[in-house]
């Protein structure tokens, strides 16, 4: 009985918060039942599971850097920069400066709850960019991919009725790569794997047999909004419920179904 009680709160404290002496399940806890179709394809690229785990820690620690790098920035502190990670924390630093993005440091890494679909999460900013307020979340991957949305959605009710303004939703991509001057061809290092994509659209030279001459690493910015979030909310709950339902025994036994 005391090992069950302990996974119990195992499974509380990885999975949710406890604010005012209630647990909560976390939105990235829920989001993670839905399949990752991208995820089981970049497993199937590799030699062994454990592979793709070594170069899932070393590139989660990496995000973790340039996540805590762009908060201070936001915060108005200064960063702490390590230099494999200097080129994307530039170009965090620069898109800010250029867009003239306001933020309030009350609203970096702001604990959200909403307590009639009762859950919680932890917002990366409420930013204002050219003249609209907007969810701001910070991603660290090679692409923006249409799953992020449902975390930015999850996000915005509890927001919205904090902030009257609240309007858009934005995912800002901070990554960095190596460009090859005769191809065009791409490089980008991330968790110790290379990855090497030819130029879109071609330019005619074959990448593949191309002796390429890098650059030096270079940071990249990328901004998308997604100012309609009420399909992606319904879609966010039934993650939650599709989660609840994998989880029912333990949900029950700590009280929260």
């Amino acid at each position: 009985m005391a090992l069950y009680q302990d996974s119990l709160g195992i499974f509380k404290e990885n999975n949710g918060y406890v604010i005012d002496d209630i647990w909560y399940p976390r939105v990235t806890s829920i989001l993670s039942i839905k399949a990752k179709p991208a995820l089981y394809r970049y497993y199937a690229d590799l030699n062994s599971y454990a592979e793709g785990e070594e170069i899932k820690k070393k590139s989660a620690d990496e995000g973790t850097r340039v996540h805590g790098a762009a908060e201070a920035i936001l915060t108005g502190k200064e960063p702490v920069v390590d230099p494999d990670i200097a080129p994307a924390v530039k170009a965090f630093q620069e898109f800010i400066d250029k867009r003239n993005v306001q933020v309030d440091p009350d609203y970096v890494e702001r604990r959200v709850l909403n307590h009639s679909d009762r859950y919680a999460g932890t917002v990366d900013s409420v930013a204002l960019i050219d003249g609209k307020l907007g969810v701001l979340d910070l991603k660290t991957s090679s692409g923006i991919y249409r799953d992020y949305t449902l975390q930015l959605a999850a996000y915005f009710p509890p927001l919205q009725s904090e902030l009257r303004g609240l309007s858009t939703r934005w995912i800002l991509r901070i990554d960095q790569d190596q460009i090859c001057h005769k191809c065009g061809s791409t490089r980008r290092e991330k968790g110790g794997r290379v990855k090497v994509k030819a130029p879109y659209p071609s330019n005619g030279v074959g990448h593949k047999s191309c002796d390429h001459e890098w650059s030096e690493v270079r940071g990249i910015t990328e901004l998308k909004e997604f100012p309609y979030w009420q399909d992606d909310y319904q879609a966010f709950l039934g993650a939650k419920a599709l989660w609840e339902w994998e989880n029912i025994t333990r949900l029950k036994k700590i009280g929260y179904l």
